[in-house]
């Protein structure tokens, strides 16, 4: 398998401005943000950065820091907009700002998959605050949005009216993405597209525990079962860095072995608008017909 890249272009509302020494400054609408960025290992475009908050991490790799703010932005936070989307951004205590803009080209790539078919079934799993699921809700999918997130649930409802689409055809389902995909597959569902951005780890709401290298082989399998010959695509991401492209696009390709169709594994990566160099993200492995 030959691994591609996906690349996230800056558009109005977002830009990655520079990056280096492992850090990145960020533009968010009419804000700008430093965040940690281990990947980028080089020297900045310059060193005059200018923001309104830094996220500082704190000394535990897997979690932890806060943000030191040197202008006010909102606690509310303050609407941005990507394509029909218009959707809720804010400083999270997890470091990201309520939505993860590197997905850009895949929402754009599933559309894309689904532009033929009138009210493609499509399920967002994971969904997080569902810019992904509206992206795909204004293209005229019928959309099934999981997450065990209650509040990220009820973000996701909100971005849905700022955009205008609260009358869209949207099942919102909070719950453990692993126990409702085997329920949808005991019910005999069939979907044309599932996209999965699972976490490293994480609790569903009532204590499940979702680790990622243990979980994701099963989940995949289930998923399978909820796609057909005529069905379009499964989209995987994966920020946990420790893994590969390659073994997860292997795990896509013994469990569509059975399905025609093509398997591809890359990276995501988001476009540097001062020198136009790519900053890797995550991988992804995907299954299209």
């Amino acid at each position: 398998m030959n691994l591609q890249t996906l690349i996230g272009e800056p558009w109005a509302d977002y830009g990655l401005i520079d990056c280096g020494n492992g850090r990145k400054l960020e533009r968010y609408g009419r804000y700008r943000f430093i965040r940690p960025e281990p990947q980028a290992m080089w020297a900045p475009a310059t060193e005059d950065w200018k923001a309104d908050a830094e996220f500082v991490p704190g000394s535990d790799e897997d979690g932890g820091g806060r943000w030191y703010y040197d202008q006010p932005a909102p606690a509310d936070g303050w609407p941005l907009s990507w394509q029909e989307v218009t959707f809720q951004s804010s400083c999270t205590p997890f470091r990201h700002l309520g939505f993860f803009p590197d997905m850009a080209p895949v929402w754009d790539w599933m559309r894309e998959r689904t532009a033929d078919k009138a009210e493609a079934e499509v399920m967002n799993l994971f969904g997080y605050t569902g810019v992904g699921t509206l992206a795909m809700s204004a293209s005229g999918a019928r959309m099934v949005h999981v997450d065990a997130s209650k509040k990220s649930v009820a973000q996701a409802r909100a971005n849905a009216d700022l955009s205008g689409m609260a009358d869209k055809p949207i099942r919102w389902i909070v719950e453990d993405a692993a126990k409702f995909v085997a329920r949808e597959v005991r019910r005999g569902r069939r979907y044309d597209g599932i996209l999965l951005d699972p976490p490293k780890y994480g609790r569903g709401p009532d204590g499940e525990v979702w680790r990622l290298e243990e979980d994701l082989p099963a989940l995949i399998a289930n998923c399978r079962q909820l796609l057909d010959a005529d069905s379009r695509f499964l989209f995987l991401t994966v920020y946990a860095v420790r893994m590969s492209a390659l073994a997860i696009g292997e795990l896509l390709r013994q469990a569509f072995a059975d399905l025609p169709g093509t398997v591809e594994v890359g990276e995501l990566a988001v476009r540097e608008e001062a020198r136009g160099l790519l900053l890797p993200t995550a991988i992804w492995a995907r299954w299209r017909r």
